[in-house]
């Protein structure tokens, strides 16, 4: 479910900031607030640019089908999950949304801590 508020969250509304970006050559604002921009990616030289919204709405694509998988108790799941955390903290932290990390933090401990426990299920099912 986290991975689904994460992917939704943050793609559908991105999905406006491209065209938003696109048509008006500026960062969309929501409540005052730059999206996507302003952020620690322009401090070190790295522009809000269409593609770089692009590659971060394949992040955000990949997080629901993260949650398919998670939620179809698929092996993969866990793995991908944990291989695209690093690409979804560096955007969530580049654009400074700090609700990214939280939910991609607490994504990670409640889907480790279900593996953990039917991994324990299924060797103290076996002994």
């Amino acid at each position: 479910m986290m991975a689904w508020i994460a992917g939704l969250g943050f793609g559908l509304p991105c999905v406006y900031a491209i065209r938003y970006l696109a048509d008006r050559g500026v960062v969309w604002t929501f409540l005052g607030f730059p999206t996507y921009g302003h952020g620690p990616f322009e401090r070190i030289g790295i522009t809000t640019t269409v593609p770089l919204l692009v590659m971060f709405l394949i992040v955000c694509a990949s997080e629901v089908v993260v949650g398919w998988l998670l939620w179809s108790q698929q092996g993969l799941g866990l793995v991908v999950a944990l291989a695209l955390l690093p690409f979804e903290f560096a955007f969530w932290i580049g654009f400074s949304l700090p609700v990214g990390p939280i939910l991609g933090i607490v994504r990670t401990v409640l889907v480790v801590g279900v593996m953990v426990a039917a991994r324990r299920t299924q060797i103290g099912a076996g002994a």
